[in-house]
């Protein structure tokens, strides 16, 4: 059976301006950086003046030095398909924790967002009671992939260091995880 091209102009107009429509519709009203930003970097705040999206994916609080690390990731303002991840430390002052430092997890917008905030987001979370704190963090890319390699930080007197050859992996602390498909057997 034929086409017939009148049929092909017609459609091709239709695809032309449903394309048109929705990135038109995916355009933030406010506009966007090149290259992404990171809420974190706005005080949580976007274009527009909203708060950012944001949610906690782990916690872990270390009762004999009065830390608690967290881990957020933030969606982004220029792609809401992607994702920051901020780790915080908190320390115990007065019965209250009060911010720290903190330090972003990976690159700017540099995680999928439903895979890190999903089942199974936290493949490695491991902290230490000891001076100075080592954290090591490992978050699911996605599920076909699997798990990010560990990064390693150092909380060394309230503050992060980053280094990479100076922070240690954390033995015999706290650790969470088993998100992913990295290293299963099929």
């Amino acid at each position: 059976m034929p086409i017939r091209v009148a049929a092909l102009v017609r459609g091709g107009a239709v695809l032309v301006a449903a394309a048109a429509t929705a990135a038109l519709l995916t355009v933030p009203a406010g506009g966007t950086e090149a290259g992404g930003t990171e809420a974190g970097a706005h005080d949580g705040r976007t274009d527009g003046g909203r708060a950012a999206e944001s949610r906690q994916i782990a916690s872990s609080v270390l009762d004999s030095g009065g830390v608690r690390f967290t881990l957020t990731a933030i969606r982004s303002t220029a792609d809401p398909l992607m994702a920051s991840v901020r780790l915080e430390a908190s320390v115990r002052e007065n019965g209250r924790f009060v911010p720290s430092d903190e330090v972003r997890v990976g690159a700017v917008d540099g995680w999928f967002w439903f895979p890190v905030t999903g089942r199974g987001a936290v493949c490695e979370f491991s902290t230490a009671s000891t001076d100075p704190a080592p954290v090591a963090v490992s978050l699911l890319i996605t599920p076909s992939i699997g798990c990010s390699a560990p990064q390693r930080f150092e909380l060394r007197d309230g503050t992060f260091e980053t280094d990479g050859r100076g922070a240690r992996a954390p033995h015999g602390g706290v650790s969470a995880g088993g998100g992913g498909t990295a290293g299963r057997a099929a």
